[in-house]
């Protein structure tokens, strides 16, 4: 761990990653391992090499899975002191991050403030020592993505379906999970939501 200091509930989560992962399911699968490897590879290469490595998670609507993943994967990169890699996401598609991401992520120890100008946009903070992740819903090629040479990770079948290619990448790689949105306007959603963020998050933590 760095000298960066998360925030204390946060750090709780973190620290019971690595038990979490091992009693998921993601942690026996043969080609989930390979998968993981392959993009642990480049973290390790990046930092080594001391060479920028983007990350891109798309998924269809940006607006769950895609978000998690960019937001773990800087606290990530925060916690192993890896200044190269840096973490994106976009969709097919544009449209919100969900009400019910920001809860989930509140309730793990993230704090979430308004991100001013156009509604849908937050700032997601996971320390005071490190700047907030900026999030809103976009597509995968927007402006504020990177241009080129970085790994598009497609976290969602969909998405994976509708961006056959995607020619900028260095690589395309599949790292799929399942869509909370199933949940949504029953009383399993809060649990749900909770537990699909921890799995991302667990998994991520394993990159690196």
């Amino acid at each position: 761990m760095s000298e960066i200091q998360i925030y204390p509930e946060l750090a709780k989560a973190v620290n019971g990653f690595r038990s979490t992962f091992k009693e998921s399911d993601f942690y026996s699968r043969p080609m989930r391992r390979i998968v993981r490897q392959e993009i642990s590879a480049g973290v390790s290469q990046a930092q080594q090499e001391e060479k920028v490595l983007a990350l891109n998670f798309i998924c269809t609507h940006n607006s769950r899975r895609s978000q998690i993943a960019q937001i773990w994967t800087t606290v990530a990169a925060a916690w192993h002191d890896n200044e190269f890699i840096t973490a994106y996401s976009g969709g097919t598609e544009v449209t919100a991050l969900h009400p019910n991401v920001i809860t989930a992520l509140s309730n793990l120890g993230f704090r979430i403030e308004d991100g001013g100008g156009d509604p849908g946009r937050y700032l997601v903070y996971f320390s005071d020592d490190y700047p907030p992740v900026k999030c809103w819903s976009k597509r995968y090629d927007d402006a504020n993505n990177p241009e080129e040479d970085f790994l598009a990770i497609m976290v969602c079948d969909d998405a994976d379906a509708n961006c056959p290619v995607i020619p900028t990448a260095r690589k395309r790689i599949a790292l799929r999970y399942i869509d909370p949105k199933f949940s949504d306007g029953t009383n399993k959603e809060m649990v749900t939501y909770k537990r699909t963020t921890r799995e991302i998050g667990s998994e991520v933590f394993s990159l690196f």
